[in-house]
């Protein structure tokens, strides 16, 4: 017996990242496209929210509210912005639907209420939903735990010149990766760019270098410097689809769980973090 689809609204729905949650969510076979949110005044608001990602009508217009009353088993995939994206997670508590959140630039208690509101919330959260940096979080962990102390762990992020947190969230997701491999916290060993007479290099630092340019959607590398050889562990985002298609695969899985904070690791059933 097949499972239910899923409901879904897509938050941000006439954005860039929007449009495409749109168009791939209308065609999934899994999930039902039950709304998409602005902001209020937005111009496009009535618009039928497949017109507005290029695809034909799909009966469901932009509206500047979720829809009425409780949307129980329903996700909401945001990747807006931080106050908006706790405003939504609010909303979900009380009215018991599911939210993927892929916003970033949270800060630290920002954070601290996404964590409180998961007691009520069903929420999956991941600074990049792609499947490839879910699989490179965890071998960035296991190099980090195999090639010990003897290797110094630098990382290096490239995003498009809009992106406006430095550095990504995905670079900091890398680097608490690469720290629970050592046994540690990246807070605690972390300096993001280095100027001026610095001194050397102390073994347990992790660098974290943020480049800004063009319209690159997102690189990554976690640089493993040894003595006589080097270890670098790379991923590139070609599109935003890898992002889209990874949110989209984080709904099918979320509609329906308990409340608690989920990660992409749990929606390909893969192990927590040592």
């Amino acid at each position: 017996m097949s499972r239910a689809r899923v409901p879904v609204l897509i938050a941000g729905a006439a954005g860039r990242m929007g449009r495409m949650l749109v168009a791939l969510a209308a065609n999934d076979p899994a999930l039902e496209l039950r709304g998409g949110i602005e902001t209020p005044g937005h111009r496009d608001l009535g618009t039928d929210v497949g017109r507005i990602a290029g695809i034909p009508d799909v009966g469901v217009a932009l509206t500047a509210e979720l829809p009425p009353g409780r949307l129980h088993g329903a996700v909401l995939i945001d990747f807006t912005a931080p106050e908006a994206s706790l405003a939504h997670l609010h909303a979900a508590a009380e009215r018991g639907f599911g939210v993927v959140l892929g916003t970033t630039g949270f800060t630290a208690p920002q954070q601290q209420a996404v964590e409180r509101l998961a007691v009520r919330v069903a929420c999956m959260q991941a600074p990049n939903m792609s499947l490839g940096v879910t699989v490179l979080l965890g071998l960035v962990e296991q190099a980090a735990r195999l090639l010990g102390s003897g290797f110094d762990i630098e990382i290096s992020e490239t995003h498009h010149r809009r992106k406006k947190d430095s550095p990504s969230g995905t670079a900091l997701a890398l680097g608490r990766a690469a720290a629970a491999g050592r046994n540690a916290k990246l807070e605690d060993w972390a300096v993001y760019g280095r100027e001026g007479m610095v001194g050397e290099r102390p073994a347990e630092q992790i660098g974290v270098l943020a480049l800004r340019g063009g319209d690159v959607v997102g690189d990554h590398t976690v640089h493993f410097y040894g003595i006589g050889e080097r270890v670098e562990l790379s991923h590139r985002a070609q599109s935003r689809e890898c992002f889209a298609a990874g949110a989209l695969r984080a709904a099918a899985w979320l509609g329906g769980r308990a409340p608690g904070l989920y990660t992409m690791r749990d929606v390909l059933g893969l192990p927590r973090p040592q």
